[in-house]
C-alpha cells in the first residue's frame, strides 16, 4: 500500500497538479471536481470540471482482494471523498484535496450503492450480499449502525441496491430488487431509529433521486421502462413518464431539472432531462456511446455520464444551462476500465 501510495504521490508531483497550491487553485475556481470509479481497474480518475481535462488516475489501496470500486460520495465537511470497494468489504476514504488515502472502513458484504445527507451526519452504504446498509458518520468516519434489510422481503429474494437520504437527513429510501416479474420495492427507514416506516412496489431495476425544491422521489426503473413521481413522505405514486431504459439518477444542482439515462442503449434518447416543476420531459439527447449509467451535474453548466462495461473507458461531457437543459454534447474523456459511479466534488 505505501508503495502504491509513494507512486501516486510521485506521479501527482511529477504533473504538479495535486500539490497542495494546485488543489486550492482549483477549488477557488470554483468549478471542482469529477470523480470516477473505475470498477474493472482497481482506481478513480479525477477530472477537471473547468477544463474537462484528466487530472489524474488514483489506484485503491491493496486489500485482500484486487480493488472493485463501485460508487462514490463526496462530504464537504470532511472534504472526504469515499470509494466504495466491493472486493474488499470497504469504503476507501480519500482526502479531496491531494487525493491521499485517508483510512479504509468496514462495511458488510457486497458494497454497493451509497449517498450521505447534505448535513454529513451518515453515510449510507448498501450491501447486497449480507442484504443490510452500513451506516458510517462521514465526519468520525465510523460505523453507526448497521442495518437490515426487511426479513420478508429478504427471504423472498429481494437485495438492496440503490439509496438516498432526504434533505433534512431524517429519512432514508432504499430500493430493493427481487424475483418478482413485474416490480421491485422501495423502503422508507427512519435514520434515527434505523426502523422501516413504510414501503411501495415501483418499477423494475429501480434507481432513486429528489430535490429540496419539491416533496417528491424519482424513481427510474431500467427494465420497466418508466419514472415514477413518489410523494417522499407517503410513499403514494403522483405520477409516471414514460422513458425507455430510465436507469441513471442525476439531479441539477439548483434542482430544477432531473437527468436519467437510457440503459443499456445510447445513440438518440441516451439521456432524458426532465422538469422538476411541471414534472414533465424537456426533450432528449444523443449519447456517442453505449451503455450510459451514471449522471453528475456540476455547478458550472456541465453533466458527465459514465458509459460502462468491462472494455469501456470513456466519459462524455455536455453543456447544461437554466436556460437550455438539455444536454449538449461538447467532449469526452478516455479513463481505465468500466467507468461506474461518479460524484462532484465542488
Amino acid at each position: 500500500m505505501k508503495k502504491a501510495l509513494l507512486f501516486v504521490l510521485a506521479l501527482f508531483l511529477g504533473l504538479t497538479l495535486f500539490l497542495p497550491g494546485a488543489a486550492a487553485d482549483v477549488q477557488a475556481q470554483r468549478a471542482g471536481l469529477v470523480v470516477v470509479a473505475n470498477r474493472a481497474s482497481g482506481s478513480i480518475s479525477v477530472i477537471s470540471a473547468r477544463s474537462d481535462a484528466l487530472l489524474g488516475t488514483v489506484p485503491l489501496p491493496e486489500g485482500e482482494k484486487p480493488p472493485e470500486p463501485m460508487y462514490v460520495t463526496y462530504s464537504r465537511s470532511g472534504h472526504h471523498v469515499f470509494v466504495g470497494d466491493r472486493a474488499n468489504d470497504r469504503v476507501v476514504v480519500f482526502d479531496a484535496g491531494d487525493f491521499s488515502v485517508v483510512t479504509t472502513i468496514p462495511t458488510g458484504a457486497g458494497v454497493f450503492h451509497m449517498w450521505a445527507d447534505p448535513q454529513d451526519r451518515q453515510l449510507w452504504v448498501n450491501n447486497d450480499v449480507d442484504n443490510t446498509a452500513t451506516v458510517i458518520d462521514p465526519v468520525g468516519l465510523t460505523v453507526l449502525a448497521t442495518v437490515p434489510m426487511p426479513a420478508d422481503l429478504i427471504e423472498a429474494g429481494y437485495k438492496p441496491h440503490d439509496v438516498i437520504l432526504d434533505p433534512s437527513g431524517r429519512l432514508a429510501y432504499v430500493t430493493l430488487l427481487g424475483p418478482d416479474p413485474d416490480h421491485d420495492m422501495l423502503v422508507q427507514f427512519s435514520t434515527r431509529s434505523f426502523n422501516e416506516i413504510n414501503r411501495v412496489p415501483v418499477g423494475k431495476d429501480p434507481h432513486v433521486s429528489l430535490t429540496r425544491r419539491n416533496r417528491l422521489l424519482y424513481v427510474p426503473a431500467q427494465n420497466s421502462n418508466v419514472l415514477t413521481l413518489l410523494n417522499r413522505f407517503t410513499l403514494e405514486q403522483v405520477d409516471e413518464l414514460n422513458v425507455p431504459g430510465a436507469h441513471g439518477a442525476g439531479m441539477a444542482p439548483n434542482g430544477q431539472v432531473f437527468y436519467t439515462t437510457n440503459l443499456p442503449g445510447g445513440g438518440a434518447d441516451g439521456l432524458f432531462a426532465i422538469d422538476t416543476q411541471t414534472n414533465t420531459i424537456l426533450g432528449t439527447a444523443e449519447t456517442p456511446y453505449p451503455v450510459p449509467h451514471n449522471v453528475v451535474v456540476t455547478r458550472n453548466g456541465k453533466l458527465f455520464v459514465t458509459h460502462s462495461g468491462d472494455t469501456s473507458d470513456k466519459v462524455t461531457i455536455y453543456g447544461v444551462s437554466m436556460t437550455d437543459p438539455i444536454p449538449v454534447l461538447i467532449g469526452e474523456v478516455t479513463v481505465e476500465f468500466n467507468p461506474f459511479g461518479i460524484a462532484y466534488v465542488p
